[in-house]
């Protein structure tokens, strides 16, 4: 898959100047009764303004459930979609139209129709990464977060159909070796880079390092099909999702941790467990579509009203009941630090 990816323009702003944003920002949320919510992915200085900070399914319940009458949502455009249909009644705005996914970009709602006429009867499961039409042609929606719960939820004699992440997927099928699962080949290109050679090395710069791997990465089935076969200890490898990867660093007794996902969410993890040491499997694994989010875009949001996220009533009334069946499944939202 090629994709043409937004250019990262890095932070120019002196520590005081972000301070001063920042609480200008505070102020505009607040004469506007908004609430900041901000994905584990985003920029250090974006996280520390948002009200809540966490994965998509938490942010998603968040925003079901905001009394707030403006939602900022920093984070990609899917989750803006997601937040408009679960909030209906509420104004999302989306910092920077440029935050887009690549992951959500490899299937359309033709895709998913034409995939559902091949398997007649086959339930359809997607990623949250996806959106608001093809969700419009999903039974269930789900994170990484509870997929194992929604895929459970299924009954057995069920087949399904599974997208879009392949390497989501292929988890699932680890993890659920019984059921009969087809999967869609689409990937994220931050994760699909995320390669073992890449992983091994920090593991030989970093011995007493555990290791936390999201599944979407290109080397969490490799990684997995060599645990167990003895080729590498299991000891200290843990699959995991964004949120249960937070919980890990805080639980495990570790003191350092090599972190295969996006790096934004390093920022939270030493926010959470301060006294331990975080390491990039992959320096390189930054989301560019995530990073367009800027300060100054969420400022702007709230003194322009400023881009206006909506999703058709038609579509999504559809989205809706697969959105609503990942919100009610999984693991409960964490906040940020110090709420």
């Amino acid at each position: 898959m090629t994709v043409t990816l937004p250019v990262i323009q890095p932070t120019t702003l002196s520590p005081s100047q972000i301070s001063a944003l920042q609480q200008e920002i505070r102020d505009l949320a607040r004469a506007r009764k908004a609430v900041i919510l901000a994905h584990n992915y985003q920029r250090a200085e974006v996280q520390d303004v948002a009200d809540y900070v966490g994965d998509s399914l938490g942010l998603s319940r968040k925003a079901a459930a905001t009394d707030a009458e403006v939602i900022v949502f920093c984070g990609v455009h899917f989750m803006a979609e997601t937040a408009a249909i679960l909030a209906p009644g509420k104004r999302v705005l989306l910092p920077d139209l440029a935050a887009g996914c690549s992951l959500a970009a490899t299937i359309t709602a033709d895709d998913v129709r034409a995939w559902k006429a091949k398997f007649p009867g086959y339930i359809a499961v997607g990623y949250v990464n996806t959106t608001a039409d093809v969700k419009a042609e999903l039974d269930y929606c789900c994170t990484s977060g509870n997929v194992l719960e929604v895929i459970d939820a299924i009954p057995e004699d069920k087949g399904i159909l599974f997208c879009p992440d392949f390497f989501l997927g292929a988890h699932v099928k680890r993890m659920r070796p019984h059921r009969k699962v087809e999967v869609w080949m689409g990937e994220c290109h931050v994760h699909k880079d995320i390669n073992p050679h890449t992983l091994e090395r920090m593991r030989h710069e970093h011995p007493r390092a555990e290791v936390l791997v999201h599944p979407e990465c290109g080397c969490a089935g490799q990684l997995i099909y060599a645990m167990g076969h003895g080729d590498i200890p299991s000891e200290g490898v843990h699959i995991a999702s964004t949120e249960r990867m937070i919980q890990l660093v805080k639980e495990r007794p570790a003191t350092e941790f090599i972190i295969a996902t996006e790096t934004g969410i390093m920022h939270r993890m030493e926010q959470l467990a301060p006294e331990k040491h975080f390491f990039a499997a992959d320096r390189a694994a930054v989301c560019a579509y995530m990073k367009t989010i800027t300060l100054e875009g969420t400022r702007d949001a709230l003194v322009k009203d400023q881009f206006h996220v909506t999703v058709a009533p038609e579509i999504a009334a559809r989205a809706r009941a697969s959105l609503d069946r990942m919100v009610a499944l999984g693991p409960s939202i964490t906040k940020k630090p110090g709420d």
